[in-house]
């Protein structure tokens, strides 16, 4: 910087001093501790650092900055060359209170870090830095690379440890000032806004009148939307909902901008979803006055980025929060009804979450009887088959699953519930939801009344315009015309959509149309079985009633107890039969064995066993109401049984000398069925078979058989490439034959 009424320079050449910036015969008393200076130091640069902490001061604060400039001369005074004195001013209008957008600062650094400085002179510590941490860097780097440092009251050499402790406390003193003014001017503000005198930007739905006071937006279409998001929120529950609301039927937001050519002038914008949780958010639609809604959280922050780091805090946590101090667009109660419904609305566990496509009824409602945690949703195989899993301990802890049961039947038995509950009240849900629709009619229409109305005015007023301007003035004459004539093409353009939507949606409904509804209403399950009707209306219907599912599996077995807790405090208990996967998880496993064995003893085959058991009314694990033979053979079989016989009184009269059940020989070679079947299809054995085709066969094997039925079984099975020899694949003929 050649000139102290320069206030920034770019990075370049080190520059120099000029002859004016001090008259010739003008000295400076050099400071104590000039000794303190080298030839050394000399051979290095001497670097002027020029701050201001903002713009502002930049403009009005010029003694300081010409005072900072003027340092220049005192290394000169002090033995440097003009030429050898570089002055770093990129930090203009920068805070001191971090080093990471001074560049200046950080050019500072690394010049001491290349060993290029000598000396380091500011008007004060404060200008240098007011963060600890980068004060010793800077002291430490100096310190390091034996630079010097300067202000007004002195050299200082941060070698030395009575001026490095000097150093160490003017920084400190430095940093503390910082807070000192900060605490001194938020003590201030807060001081204000716990009166509810200070003034915030005005929200969308707002205006901020001359006075100061806030008051309604004036137009009567801005207010009407504003409106519209919270009655579709609390419908709907879901700020996704209101959205694709809005942009279905082009509804926009007004709203007037608080910087720019057109502050304060009203816009309409589309929404977003950022833009509608800010209005559901905020506390002032509910008549609140509030300070501190978005604190800075510094471990948010982000580099380059200086209004980053904002976080949201509920209205309680707010700094200040003054209820009844504005016009409001819903009450208090309804504001924490809807914070709850968001909180509910995030997929976290301990809340439900909103309202999914899916086919499940109670996600997010169903909570485990055993854990307490809420139960997910899953989909599983090809055909999305639905199941409830509390798998939370499994996911934190690596431990089993603590319950799982298929969704189908649960679902079903809510289902049943919730019908039972509405049936009683199917005259006033039809007049509820005639008086719903006639409602969302009523509002679609007036908003597009309002639409109208104000394309009217567009245009009356283009032909104002063009009327009033002096038709010489074609210069002007043009322009006009061009937009009055875009405006009445606006305008014909929305009478057209209008009149399309007055014939697609009439604002009074036909008599048809009650008559409709009111038989659908009186129908309920029939109106939640129409295809029309969603997952997810069924899903909003349930939790209008419904406030969560508790659900217990009893043992691993087929037995749920269900809890569900009503809306508004009232519980009712149920038992569930889930299909689970073994005969054994089966609560009445033991009885029923007991019943199938019972009935073998009797002489029941397996197909009559199958044939009682279905008569009585026994499940299967899966839920069937009716018994296979081969089911109840491979019970038997696992109890140690073979399948069923006659008793034994009536044994001799089926079984011949030297027969066998079929099961029985199987089990005397120790072999399995399936393979003694093979050799039966093969002719390997002599059998005969009860009752035809479908009856059950008996094995005639004497001790000579037995012998070769046992060293066939020892021999190797690849009978495709080695059969057997003739004496061991051939029966032996029966005596009696």
């Amino acid at each position: 910087m050649s000139t102290p009424e320069a206030l920034v320079t770019s990075p370049g050449p080190a520059p120099t001093v000029s002859p004016r910036d001090a008259p010739a015969t003008e000295t400076w008393d050099c400071p104590f501790g000039q000794q303190k200076i080298q030839p050394k130091h000399r051979d290095r640069l001497a670097i002027v650092y020029v701050r201001q902490s903002t713009p502002h001061q930049v403009l009005e604060n010029r003694e300081s900055t010409e005072l900072q400039y003027n340092l220049a001369r005192r290394a000169v005074a002090l033995g440097w060359p003009n030429e050898r004195v570089l002055i770093i001013d990129e930090d203009q209008g920068r805070s001191a209170q971090s080093a990471e957008a001074r560049l200046g600062f950080q050019r500072l650094l690394a010049e001491v870090s290349l060993d290029h400085v000598g000396l380091v002179l500011g008007i004060e510590m404060s200008r240098l830095a007011r963060s600890g941490k980068d004060w010793h860097q800077l002291l430490e780097l100096c310190a390091l690379f034996q630079a010097l440092l300067a202000d007004q009251d002195g050299l200082y050499d941060p070698t030395d440890y009575n001026d490095r402790l000097l150093l160490g406390l003017k920084g400190t003193m430095s940093e503390a000032e910082l807070h000192i003014l900060r605490n001194r001017l938020n003590q201030g503000r807060l001081n204000k806004a716990r009166r509810g005198e200070l003034s915030c930007h005005w929200p969308i739905g707002y205006i901020r009148l001359p006075s100061g006071e806030l008051a309604f937006d004036p137009d009567e279409q801005a207010r009407a939307v504003v409106q519209t998001v919270f009655d579709k929120f609390e419908e709907w529950g879901t700020v996704n909902k209101v959205l694709r609301y809005m942009a279905r039927h082009q509804i926009r937001l007004g709203i007037r901008p608080h910087h720019g050519l057109n502050r304060g002038e009203l816009e309409w914008r589309r929404p977003c979803r950022e833009t509608l949780l800010n209005i559901l958010h905020h506390p002032v639609y509910a008549g609140a006055y509030c300070y501190g809604r978005r604190p800075i959280d510094p471990r948010r922050k982000r580099p380059g980025r200086p209004d980053s780091g904002r976080i949201r805090v509920s209205a309680e946590g707010c700094l200040v929060l003054l209820r009844d101090r504005y016009p409001a667009y819903i009450t208090w109660d309804r504001y924490q009804a809807n914070q709850r419904m968001i909180e509910e609305n995030r997929a976290r566990v301990q809340s439900r979450g909103a309202v999914r496509e899916g086919a499940s009824l109670l996600g997010g409602l169903l909570v485990c009887g055993h854990c307490g945690y809420r139960m997910t949703v899953h989909y599983d195989g090809p055909n999305k088959r639905l199941n409830y899993l509390c798998e939370r301990r499994q996911t934190d802890y690596g431990e089993p699953l603590c319950q799982c049961l298929a969704g189908r039947g649960l679902d079903e038995l809510v289902a049943r519930q919730v019908m039972r509950v509405l049936e009683p009240a199917a005259l006033e849900l039809s007049l509820s939801a005639a008086g719903q629709i006639h409602k969302e009619r009523e509002r679609l229409h007036n908003h597009w009344k309002h639409r109208l109305e104000r394309v009217r005015y567009e245009a009356e007023r283009a032909a104002r315009q063009y009327n009033a301007v002096e038709p010489e003035n074609r210069l002007v004459a043009r322009e006009l015309e061009r937009r009055w004539e875009e405006s009445l093409q606006a305008q014909r353009q929305l009478e057209e959509d209008y009149r399309r939507f007055q014939a697609e949606q009439p604002r009074e409904l036909s008599s048809e149309d009650q008559d409709t509804i009111r038989d659908l209403a009186s129908d309920v399950p029939a109106l939640w079985k129409l295809p029309t009707t969603t997952a997810a209306d069924r899903q909003t219907i349930v939790r209008h009633v419904v406030e969560k599912v508790v659900v217990a599996v009893q043992n691993n077995t087929e037995y749920v107890d269900t809890t569900i807790h009503w809306i508004g405090g009232m519980t009712s208990q149920h038992e569930l039969l889930r299909p689970v996967g073994r005969y054994e998880q089966l609560r009445d496993y033991d009885r029923l064995m007991e019943r199938i064995v019972d009935l073998r003893d009797q002489g029941q085959t397996t197909r009559e066993i199958a044939e009682w058991l279905t008569r009585e009314g026994w499940r299967t694990p899966r839920g069937r109401k009716t018994f296979r033979s081969d089911t109840v053979r491979k019970l038997l079989s696992r109890k140690g049984f073979v399948g069923s016989r006659p008793v034994a009184s009536q044994a001799g009269d089926v079984l011949g000398s030297d027969e066998w059940w079929f099961g029985d020989l199987a089990g005397k070679l120790d072999m399995p069925q399936p393979t003694l079947y093979s050799w039966l299809r093969r002719g390997w054995v002599s059998a005969r078979q009860l009752h035809g085709r479908h009856g059950r066969w008996i094995v005639w094997a004497n001790q000579d058989e037995l012998n070769r039925l046992q060293r066939l079984r020892t021999r190797s099975r690849s009978w495709s490439d080695d059969p057997p020899p003739d004496d061991l694949a051939i029966p032996k003929p029966r005596p009696d034959t």
